[in-house]
């Protein structure tokens, strides 16, 4: 896959590829990650990027010429079909879901804004698509933009050493995930849940499941909201609440 990122702080975004699950992908060719910086299309001495916004206000704006040359750059330098995504507050929120259908793409173009944002005009005519990390503030898009890429590389064919890790992650069945143990058995006075280390694979399956439709519905209620519970599903759930103490 690749990807590439219009960005005023491509050094940033490039440090992605240095470390972990991305910087594996980067090294085995599966990801390759460019950037394109809005300074490169200034046409001033000072290689302005920014300017001050129409009708008043705080802070500046990235203007439209310079902006929009770095994007169609990176557009000639990924495969034909690969979005243009703007990460900004006003999108809607990154999940799982839109994770896995962007791993499935040939390819994305990243637009990270910076100041008070970008000219409108670019998101008229330039952006496919606008997402959110969540509801707060960051002073740039360059760390939206790598947990994008991190989420989706780690989604790619032949990335993660366990073909099943993935799979497994929180979110990838609809649900938080469930807890997880290593040794020692006993920490504290803590151990490991018998049926972890009971050998019954089945045992094992039904408790995880357990354990992630009751997270999930103490900590997110809205993931289990959406699942629309079965006569199983509400079962387990049931029988989580009661073992903990939480049942209404």
């Amino acid at each position: 896959m690749k990807i590439a990122v219009v960005t005023l702080f491509p050094e940033m975004v490039a440090s992605v590829t240095d470390y972990g699950v991305v910087g594996r992908a980067a090294e085995r060719d599966r990801l390759e990650l460019v950037t394109e910086n809005p300074r490169d299309y200034a046409d001033d001495v000072h290689r302005t990027v920014d300017d001050r916004p129409y009708g008043g206000g705080p802070g500046m704006v990235m203007k439209y010429e310079p902006t929009a040359a770095a994007i169609e750059s990176a557009r000639q330098r990924v495969p034909e079909g690969s979005p243009v995504v703007y990460l900004t507050p006003q999108g809607r929120v990154f999940d799982q879901a839109t994770a896995r259908r962007y791993s499935e793409l040939p390819g994305l173009v990243l637009l990270s804004g910076r100041y008070e944002g970008i000219d409108e005009r670019l998101v008229e005519r330039e952006v496919d698509e606008e997402l959110s990390l969540g509801d707060f503030v960051l002073s740039g898009g360059e760390i939206a933009a790598m947990a994008v890429i991190d989420a989706v590389t780690r989604l790619l064919p032949g990335v993660l050493g366990d073909a099943e890790s993935a799979e497994q992650d929180s979110f990838m069945d609809g649900l938080l995930d469930y807890p997880h143990y290593t040794r020692p058995e006993n920490v504290a006075g803590l151990d490991v849940p018998a049926v972890l280390k009971s050998g019954d694979h089945a045992r094992i399956a039904r408790w995880r499941y357990k354990q992630a439709l009751g997270r999930s519905y103490l900590r997110r209620p809205d993931l289990v909201e959406k699942l629309q519970l079965d006569r199983e599903q509400q079962a387990l759930l049931d029988e989580y609440l009661k073992e903990s103490g939480k049942e209404s």
